[in-house]
């Protein structure tokens, strides 16, 4: 746990410095799902079901909320745990797989720590879920990943700083794309 705090203040905080420390460590894949991705992402879900048990969900372009049952917050907390994790997998394997395209190198597990690391900003705008009026908070934060994956994105991945750019760009569409059809999922669960 304290692994996990200290981890993700540094990657708040310092991120130049926490992605060339995160670059040199010998991680394994298990663990950074286990001790890292799973924990975090599990935050926003819980937020999300019990934010909707609470104070219901909104309605879209409206100050008006439907309530929402128990039994439908829940598998909806679920289905978004669920496809966080699927995003994270996609997300690192897309970033793996575009790396030599880009000058840079194929790395499951480089890949893997560039798509976990860069989705903590994310993950932790999502308790601000738990208040829906907030939602607008919680997409403040995401934003927030995708500089850091601005950031860490070259020096995981060893893609040269002319082509960085072009690199981080074309993988924060995808990263885009991505939580929009997540969003979809959602939505019309």
């Amino acid at each position: 746990m304290e692994m996990l705090v200290s981890r993700v203040k540094g990657i708040m905080l310092e991120p130049r410095a926490t992605w060339k420390e995160i670059d040199g460590e010998f991680t394994k894949g298990g663990d950074i799902w286990g001790k890292y991705i799973a924990p975090l992402a599990a935050i926003g879900p819980l937020a999300s079901m019990i934010g909707m048990v609470i104070f219901g969900e909104r309605v879209a372009f409206t100050s008006f909320t439907n309530s929402v049952s128990i039994v439908t917050a829940v598998e909806r907390g679920i289905a978004g745990y669920v496809l966080a994790l699927l995003s994270v997998f996609l997300l690192s394997r897309i970033i793996s797989l575009l790396g030599p395209g880009f000058g840079g190198q194929r790395n499951d597990v480089q890949g893997l720590k560039a798509a976990a690391y860069a989705g903590t900003s994310s993950w932790l705008g999502g308790i601000f879920l738990l208040i829906p009026a907030l939602g607008l908070v919680s997409l403040i934060f995401s934003l927030y990943s995708l500089v850091l994956l601005y950031l860490g994105l070259p020096v995981l991945m060893k893609v040269p700083k002319d082509r960085a750019m072009g690199y981080t760009l074309v993988v924060i569409i995808i990263w885009i794309v991505v939580a929009l059809i997540v969003g979809a999922i959602l939505t019309a669960f």
